[in-house]
This record gives C-alpha cells, sequence and structure tokens, in this order.
C-alpha cells in the first residue's frame, strides 16, 4: 500500500456517537500514526470532539451529513436512506476508493445490508459473515464466524467461512496454517447434521488450502484455545457470542457481590486485586471490539455499540490491520487455490 490506510468513520452511530469514535480515533493514533480519517456525521459536533484531541491535528477530514441511520430502523429503510446517511457514506467511501476500510458502531442489520449492495459479495463467496476475535486460555485469541449474518447456511457457505476465517486468522493472529474447526454438538465424525457432515469431508479434501482442518469442536471448548478459527451458521453463532458475552458479565458480576459481601471479603479484595484486573481485562468486550464483514468487495468493520473510546481504539486496530494486510485479496487468492472440484467429488 502507497498510502497509509484511510479509515472512514460513522462518528454518528453507536450508543454516545461523535464523542467516542473521534476519542477511539485519536487513541488509535498512538497504535498507527500515520492513519488517515474522514469523519461522517454532524460536522459542528464531530469538529468540536476533535479539538478535544492534539493527535487529530492532520490527516483528518470531515465530511457533513445530516442523515442518521438509527438503532431501531430496519435494513429497508436504511436502504432507502443509506446515500445521505453517516453510515451510507462511510462506506461508499470504501466502494469510491477514498478509504481502505469503513467503522460503524451502528445498527448492524443495517450496517450489512447497505455494505452488500453498495460493496456486492466477492467472487467465489455466496454470502458475507461476521467474524470477530474471542478471548481464549490459549496464547492467542480465536477466530469465530459467522456470528449473526446468515441463520441458515449450507455446507459450501461453511467451506467459504472457513477460508475467510482462516485468511483473518493469518492476518490478525499471524498464524500461517490456523487450525480450524466446525462448532457441533459433539467430536465425532457422525455428530451433528448432514450439513455439518458434508462441510466436513470438503475441508478434510482440501488439502491445498492454507488451514489445518482439525475437525469439530463443541461449545464447552470455544475458549481453551486448542482451535484459531471456529465455523458456524450466523444463528449458532450469534447464540454463543451473547453466551459467552452473558456469561463474563455474570462471572464479573459474581465476583463483585462476593468481594463486597462482608469487610473480610473486602480485605480479601485487596490481596487479591491484580487477579482481579487481569480478569476484568480478559472479560472486558472493549478489548476484543471489532466484527469484520468478511466477503465483501471493501472491508467493513462493526464495533459495539456501547463502546467506550478503547473499544473503538481496538475496532480501529482491527480495520488497519485488515486494510494494510489486503485481506480481501488473500481470501481471493485462496479461493484461487480451493480445489473446488475435488473437494466436491470427494464429498459425494
Amino acid at each position: 500500500m502507497s498510502r497509509a490506510p484511510r479509515i472512514a468513520i460513522d462518528a454518528m452511530g453507536g450508543d454516545v456517537g461523535a464523542e467516542v469514535m473521534v476519542a477511539g480515533a485519536a487513541a488509535s493514533r498512538s497504535d498507527f500514526p500515520d492513519l488517515c480519517f474522514l469523519f461522517f456525521g454532524d460536522e459542528t459536533a464531530i469538529r468540536a470532539e476533535i479539538a478535544k484531541h492534539k493527535s487529530l491535528s492532520d490527516n483528518v477530514e470531515v465530511i457533513h451529513t445530516d442523515g442518521v441511520i438509527a438503532g431501531e430502523d430496519k435494513p429497508s429503510q436504511a436502504l432507502r436512506r443509506s446515500k445521505d446517511s453517516s453510515m451510507g457514506l462511510a462506506i461508499a467511501a470504501v466502494k469510491d476508493g477514498n478509504a481502505e476500510a469503513a467503522l460503524s458502531a451502528g445498527n448492524t442489520g443495517a450496517l450489512m445490508a447497505i455494505a452488500k449492495v453498495a460493496l456486492r459479495t466477492m467472487e467465489g463467496i455466496e454470502r458475507p459473515a461476521i467474524s470477530a476475535l474471542l478471548p481464549t486460555l490459549g496464547e492467542t485469541d480465536v477466530v469465530m464466524l459467522d456470528l449473526g449474518a446468515n441463520a441458515e447456511c449450507d455446507a459450501e457457505n461453511l467451506v467459504q467461512f472457513a477460508v475467510m476465517g482462516a485468511a483473518y486468522a493469518r492476518t490478525v493472529l499471524d498464524i500461517e496454517r490456523p487450525r480450524t474447526a466446525l462448532l457441533n454438538i459433539g467430536t465425532e465424525e457422525l455428530k451433528g447434521t448432514g450439513m455439518l457432515q458434508d462441510a466436513a469431508a470438503r475441508l478434510r479434501a482440501a488439502d491445498a488450502l492454507p488451514l489445518e482442518f482439525t475437525g469439530y469442536i463443541e461449545g464447552d471448548r470455544l475458549s481453551r484455545g486448542h482451535v484459531d478459527v471456529i465455523v458456524t451458521d450466523g444463528f449458532s453463532g450469534n447464540i454463543a457470542l451473547k453466551t459467552i458475552e452473558g456469561t463474563a458479565r455474570f462471572v464479573a458480576d459474581l465476583i463483585r457481590r462476593a468481594f463486597t459481601s462482608s469487610l473480610r471479603s473486602k480485605f480479601g479484595f485487596l490481596l487479591s486485586r491484580p487477579a482481579a484486573n487481569l480478569l476484568r481485562r480478559t472479560l472486558d468486550p472493549n478489548n476484543h471490539n471489532g466484527g469484520v464483514f468478511l466477503g465483501l468487495n471493501g472491508l467493513v468493520v462493526k464495533s459495539h455499540g456501547g463502546a467506550d473510546d478503547n473499544g473503538v481504539r481496538n475496532a480501529i486496530s482491527v480495520a488497519a490491520k485488515m486494510a494494510m494486510a489486503d485481506i480481501t485479496r488473500k481470501i481471493a487468492r485462496d479461493l484461487e487455490n480451493f480445489p473446488k472440484d475435488a473437494i466436491e467429488d470427494a464429498a459425494e
């Protein structure tokens, strides 16, 4: 890439809007000093926030628009209003080549709908997928997809998700041959639906792919660090993600309650504060923020709506790394090396 990545930011999305989106961009300059930012939204509000951060004194452009996609807007409504909205204009910047990635903390369904129409799906990919990094007990995080874009999938979709997820893991986790598994109700070869068994057969036969297919993984092993990529349909993936996030909040609240139940427990908290802080950092979703829409002819990253400035910073970091690695081209190259006919023969 001849110039530093430009990130187009929907400054009006999310629970807070411009304040946290601009603060996150400012914080990301410590990680990527040369990043360029295009902010879309209310110019007065955005410039007021930019003025608070010296790190945003250059390589920043603000494009004014009054249009905002609301959290309750249906995808069809968002599409009709996308041309004049901060979300739609951020994605259009990627389509027009004015930015390498778009970032929004807004309505997920609307963001996917607008991105699919504007950027279109890559050749060789039937459906885009939402992918994100989740914490594990291993040395690295785990890439999981799909997390909600496709409620129903067939075997071919899952195979394509595996290809995209492996490319993501090689880019962000720097793993040459990511260990890749399909989410299932058991690890035995005959467990699960025919769709899962078909997808597994195809992946076992795909020796040319830059991944190591390890078979199936059960839900209680997602965070153990035994694999690098977990593949599933969007329905199961979204349930798994929300369960993980809910469990993390439950554990954090349970520990907080235990440490405040008595004077003795409060004293115990003082002694165990370093461990408690480590647990809090590990479970904090802001530290793993940034869901990537894989499979489009352009890079779009989704931030949690309730992310703080550190969460936005992490989402921008994901966008920057993916842009610099040219993830779209990497996926296309992997698909070209995919021996489709041989795999289909092996699956029959």
